[in-house]
């Protein structure tokens, strides 16, 4: 059947279509020079409308398109719109019962998803959206038609819902969900530890999102939540011990773990590893041979000794090396370096040490080659890093050469090497859970590491605990980004908090809490206390009171109450000590560092050194060209690194904090304190 613009009709509308002809179904509108095919399954709508001397029929497509046909006789263009019409609601209704099964299975897997019993992930929900999209997309008419179906129409209104919803409805399940779990497995949560879970412990274990970061403030029972976790996981049949990976950072960190898992879940089937224990493993199992590590490794002097000896050679040798060193240790590092032969010199070679040391295990951890991590500089010192990396060049040489000769890697190596056999695919990761404590203090290889693994398993879980209110080991090569951007680099999920710490008093995490948040960038969390504390309980004192104030200690402070004094640096250690065996004999006194201080708790915390000019805290920036080229970049907030230590120091005592600062040359820290209102006193 075809409908044709009169002769007349055709010359008055000057419209580039004139006729169009009925398919089996659809339409094909023609003129002398277009042609328009519209299929039934692109029309929304069909209008007849009469002009005032010919009639018009205007074809509705989606997005509101339109394609009209002007300039029929009015009696024909009636008599083609109601065949037209009856056609394509013919063949409408017959696809009709097509769309409404497809909706009705797209809910069916709604329904399914939202089943109680189970967490609904974003991963899950993602993949779900993308399903019904792609059904949708295949329905054989267009969407904004299945309103005018009765068939269709509730099916697409619950679709819709569900659609327009999606955040909501998958919070509104996984509360549900987790409420039920809290209820049913009351008992769990009471028990597995030796004081039962509060709430946000609990639902932080039972959160099943695929990328979960547990903000973990300091004394809020990260350990618990480890240790809870991976029972949960055991206990609802999630994972056999063997698909359980728990990750600490060091050995003593991964042997504590190992004793509160044998002890709470009564197995020797879960171990902790380190992430070089993780690399060692790999490597065991995919290349069927043993690495050693390095003796050097463990053996600073002697690594301290290979890499000077080999500087002292090059500078000896080769007057273009001596000649850059000299640049280089002036310019840069300011010293006073002696006019002759000064790679000889004792003070010089001995200052060399630690830091050749330092680049040197710089550049293996970048792990790329020389141009690599010279383009991966900033700009701004890519020229003069460039110099630095020719300058260290026989230095690394050295070191890789001294491996060799030892049929050894270095740890390092061990990551670079397991990341390689997981990538090659020779080692197939077993575990469907991983668990990593301290989690602020990942680094980019490591991070690899993690991704490696799981890139095997698109549903391995991470289970991440760390703070980065405590995020204090930069210098070592943690990236701070890695927890503040979690889920930019480890996939979409969830961040929670555990809310209540078991350590200190309100005023001490009043103060710390407001302290630490005054950088912007630091991640907000609550963290409340179980006692109020006075306003007493953070003291700023001047720093020649020490003496004075270890005296009112040792009048009220019990002999089991631990009295932990820290420093910036381990050289500040008071001379006050050295008496404290006969002047304080009752007393349990302890220093060490505030970086050593990490993992420590204490009745009360004395902090030493709040002062500027030298052995300064906050210290000032002074990190070479190389530090500043190989180490993730500083945050865009003055002392950030430093000002979280001194969070570290504030929240090791349980009961009260000295702050001791310098009188003549207080720190900048000291004006911010008196800012949140902590008192200065003059004597204890």
């Amino acid at each position: 059947m075809e409908l044709k613009a009169t002769a007349l009709g055709k010359r008055m509308a000057q419209h580039p279509y004139d006729r169009v002809e009925l398919l089996n179904a659809g339409v094909k509108v023609s003129g002398d020079r277009h042609e328009y095919l519209i299929p039934f399954n692109q029309l929304t709508a069909i209008h007849c409308k009469r002009g005032l001397v010919w009639g018009e029929l205007e074809f509705v497509l989606p997005d509101n398109k339109v394609v009209r046909l002007h300039g029929t006789e009015w009696a024909d263009t009636q008599r083609f719109h109601h065949h037209l019409q009856t056609r394509w609601q013919q063949w409408s209704d017959e696809m009709s019962h097509i769309a409404a099964e497809v909706l009705t299975r797209q809910l069916t897997l709604i329904s399914d998803h939202s089943a109680e019993g189970k967490w609904l992930t974003r991963q899950a929900i993602a993949g779900l959206r993308q399903t019904i999209g792609q059904a949708l997309n295949a329905l054989p008419v267009p969407v904004t038609r299945l309103e005018s179906f009765d068939n269709c129409r509730e099916l697409w209104h619950k679709c819709l819902a569900w659609l327009n919803d999606i955040d909501a409805s998958r919070l509104q399940h996984n509360q549900a969900f987790t409420q039920a779990m809290l209820t049913q497995y009351a008992a769990f949560f009471a028990g597995i530890e030796s004081s039962p879970l509060n709430p946000a412990q609990a639902r932080a274990v039972v959160n099943g999102e695929r990328s979960l970061l547990v903000l973990a403030g300091a004394g809020s029972g990260k350990t618990s939540v480890l240790v809870a976790r991976a029972g949960w996981l055991l206990t609802r049949g999630e994972a056999a011990p063997d698909q359980i990976l728990l990750l600490a950072f060091g050995r003593k960190a991964a042997q504590e773990m190992d004793e509160r898992i044998r002890e709470r879940l009564s197995t020797d089937a879960i171990s902790a590893k380190t992430f070089h224990a993780l690399a060692l493993h790999i490597i065991q199992q995919g290349s069927k041979k043993v690495p050693v590590v390095s003796q050097l490794e463990n053996d600073a002097q002697a690594r301290q000794k290979l890499l000077t000896d080999c500087w002292q050679q090059q500078c000896q040798e080769k007057k273009a090396q001596a000649k850059g060193w000299r640049q280089w240790l002036t310019e840069e590092m300011a010293w006073d370096v002696p006019e002759e032969d000064y790679w000889h010199d004792a003070k010089i070679v001995r200052r060399m040490g630690s830091r050749l040391d330092r680049w040197v295990s710089l550049m293996r951890s970048h792990g790329g080659s020389q141009a690599e991590m010279i383009e991966s500089a900033p700009e701004e010192i890519r020229e003069l890093f460039g110099k630095r990396v020719k300058l260290m060049a026989p230095l690394l040489k050295a070191w890789k050469t001294a491996l060799k000769e030892e049929g050894a890697v270095d740890f390092s190596g061990l990551i670079h090497q397991a990341i390689n056999i997981l990538e090659k695919g020779r080692f197939v990761s077993p575990w469907k859970h991983i668990l990593v404590d301290e989690f602020q203090d990942i680094s980019p290889q490591r991070a690899a590491l993690l991704a490696a693994l799981r890139k095997q398993n698109s549903h391995t879980t991470l289970f991440a605990v760390g703070d980065d209110w405590q995020a204090i080991y930069r210098f070592s090569g943690a990236q701070l980004s890695l927890t503040t951007a979690f889920n930019a680099y480890f996939g979409e999920g969830d961040n929670c908090a555990l809310d209540t710490t078991y350590r200190f008093n309100g005023r001490i995490g009043e103060i710390a809490n407001r302290f630490i948040q005054q950088n912007p960038h630091q991640l907000t969390k609550p963290l409340n206390s179980l006692t109020a504390g006075d306003k007493k309980a953070v003291t700023l004192l001047p720093d020649d009171q020490l003496d004075a104030l270890l005296d009112k200690l040792s009048g009220y402070a019990r002999p089991e109450q631990r009295i932990l004094i820290m420093a910036r640096y381990h050289h500040l250690k008071p001379a006050a000590l050295e008496k404290a065996a006969t002047r304080w004999p009752k007393l349990q006194l302890d220093f060490m560092t505030i970086h050593a201080s990490k993992g420590q708790q204490a009745d009360f915390a004395i902090v030493l050194g709040l002062q500027d000019g030298q052995d300064a805290f906050p210290a000032p920036a002074r990190e070479s060209i190389m530090e500043q080229a190989l180490l993730p970049q500083p945050e865009d907030f003055p002392d950030a690194e430093e000002r979280r230590l001194l969070y570290v120091a504030m929240t090791r005592a349980r009961e009260r904090v000295w702050l001791l600062f310098n009188k003549q040359q207080p720190s900048a820290f000291v004006d911010a304190l008196k800012y949140l209102d902590v008192p200065v006193a003059r004597k204890p």
